[in-house]
């Protein structure tokens, strides 16, 4: 724990993929039973979990982390961590579990294919919950990672009094069942998603629109891309464009960012509105790799 955390009340607690990327550029993606040139490659630490972290925590959101970590995750990794003020007391090593990592592939237009494996993330059964400090964090936010084991931990948080937010990302599609992710909506306060993502939950819940969803929840934030990000919520809707990058390096990570600057307006109390505006900021600097 880094000064920077102490005596500090603690904001947020992410639940999540802490994992390492591995980038791959190609000019244009192979057809099927083709091969094509590996331009460039590299290697960063990543996940969802990791990327909202680092982007609130460097906004001066006292934020802490809960995953697994399986055999090969470097120190090093831990140690920005350490150094960006996250609180890692939450970081599981599992001993003969293969550590999660990405493979993205980009091409010449931005566009991705993302293989995952999920390593030591795939099966959380018997994985510890933290319940010894839970209690510290006023928020909770529950993103990609199994089903099974966020649950478990959003009820353990309900009965200690956090406050919880929805974010299964691009997991809403294999990872989670309607009866889960009813539950998980119902026991939370802000569903974080894309179009896609808000679009699969709609379904799950057999509603139309996003603002049906404000049956189940009080306020849907839903990312847009270029286009930007709008708010649902029970007092109206409102959207704010994308802010411009002035250069890409990369996109991936870039709604985790949204969501960390998203964070840092909403716990010093800025307006729905100007929450959008610092997610989209925090986005952009993403973008551009400033991070």
């Amino acid at each position: 724990m880094t000064d920077r955390m102490v005596d500090r009340p603690r904001d947020l607690l992410v639940s999540g993929h802490v994992i390492i990327d591995r980038f791959l550029s190609v000019r244009s993606f192979p057809e099927v039973d083709r091969t094509v040139p590996v331009l460039a490659s590299r290697t960063e630490l990543g996940g969802t979990a990791t990327n909202i972290a680092l982007s609130a925590s460097r906004l001066g959101v006292a934020t802490g982390l809960v995953a697994r970590l399986g055999d090969g995750f470097p120190e090093e990794y831990i140690a920005r961590l350490r150094a960006s003020g996250v609180d890692v007391r939450g970081l599981e090593r599992v001993r003969g579990r293969p550590t999660s990592t990405c493979t993205i592939v980009e091409d010449r237009t931005g566009a991705q294919r993302t293989l995952i494996d999920q390593g030591a993330m795939a099966d959380t059964r018997g994985a510890r919950l933290p319940l010894r400090w839970l209690g510290e964090y006023s928020w909770l936010h529950l993103t990609t990672a199994d089903p099974a084991y966020q649950l478990r931990l959003l009820r353990a948080a309900r009965v200690r009094g956090l406050r919880v937010a929805a974010d299964p990302a691009q997991e809403i599609h294999y990872r989670w069942d309607r009866r889960s992710l009813g539950v998980l909506v119902r026991n939370s306060e802000i569903l974080f998603g894309n179009r896609a993502e808000v679009a699969r939950a709609m379904e799950f819940l057999a509603v139309r629109t996003p603002e049906g969803l404000l049956e189940f929840v009080p306020l849907v934030v839903q990312t847009e891309g270029r286009r930007g990000a709008s708010a649902f919520s029970r007092n109206g809707t409102f959207h704010v464009r994308a802010t411009r990058p002035t250069r890409v390096r990369t996109l991936v990570g870039a709604g985790d960012a949204f969501r960390g600057g998203f964070y840092a307006g909403w716990f010093s109390g800025q307006p729905l509105r100007d929450c959008l505006v610092a997610g989209t900021r925090s986005s952009a600097r993403w973008i551009e790799g400033r991070r």
